[in-house]
């Protein structure tokens, strides 16, 4: 069984800047990719980006490409989503998840690929 705790989110003015922590726990953290999410409400869950097992591939959803950036820390079991330059339409709620395969060279989008959740935080940006 894999944990995953979000964190970070919050209200901020457009223009502004968030950085979303993700805490693992329950199986070797270093060996598996990581993804976020997003879901505004009425919309579905969608890609904002992610990261390969080792931190040298990420990838970004073209609505946060250049905004958006993911990284991790393995010794901390740790992978962090900062989110510069925010703009109204970023507001939902963010998750991680983490990838169903080990070792994945790349980083996968879709949200069968993915095989733990967090609960999520909720992202408020305000024009």
């Amino acid at each position: 069984q894999v944990q995953l705790v979000e964190s970070g989110g919050g209200l901020v003015q457009a223009g502004g800047s968030l950085r979303l922590s993700c805490g693992a726990s329950g199986r070797t953290f270093r060996s598996y990719g990581m993804g976020w999410f997003r879901q505004a409400p009425g919309k579905e869950r969608e890609v904002v980006g992610g990261i390969n097992w080792s931190g040298g591939i990420t990838r970004y959803a073209d609505s946060v490409k250049g905004r958006f950036t993911t990284s991790r820390d393995n010794a901390k079991n740790t992978v962090y989503l900062q989110m510069n330059s925010l703009k109204p339409e970023d507001t939902a709620v963010y998750y991680c998840a983490a990838d169903i395969l080990p070792k994945r060279v790349l980083v996968p989008t879709l949200l069968k690929d993915y095989e733990y959740w967090g609960q999520g935080t909720q992202v408020t940006v305000s024009s």
